[in-house]
């Protein structure tokens, strides 16, 4: 079974944040993207303290859908720098089927076999 990743980022707003989920699950690079409520961060950018009101959202995905995953993200976001942390998922102590399901859904691995 491919290790899962889920991809933490946030992003300006909820409608941003829904259009990269949308696309990403279309282009099949994800399982499932979960949008938080908007959250106050206070963060340094250029030497000053900065304030803003984000949304997170974390995508599911699969090893190797992640890079491609990543450079959407990149592509896609309004920040110079958009947060971007990948968190590997600890399958041992995952539930199995939800993991099953996870690969299963996520179809880039299948996609770049096929095209090989």
């Amino acid at each position: 079974m491919q290790d899962a990743v889920f991809l933490y980022t946030t992003w300006p707003d909820a409608e941003t944040a829904e259009a990269l989920a949308r696309e990403a699950l279309e282009q099949g690079l994800c399982a499932c993207a979960n949008l938080f409520p908007p959250v106050r961060s206070i963060y340094r950018w250029k030497d000053a303290v900065e304030e803003a009101v984000e949304t997170p959202m974390t995508l599911k995905t699969t090893r190797a859908a992640e890079g491609a995953l990543r450079g959407l993200i990149v592509a896609r976001h309004p920040y110079d720098v958009p947060c971007i942390l990948a968190l590997t998922v600890d399958s041992q102590a995952s539930h199995p089927e939800f993991l099953q399901w996870l690969q299963g859904s996520v179809s880039f691995a299948e996609r770049c076999a096929a095209s090989r």
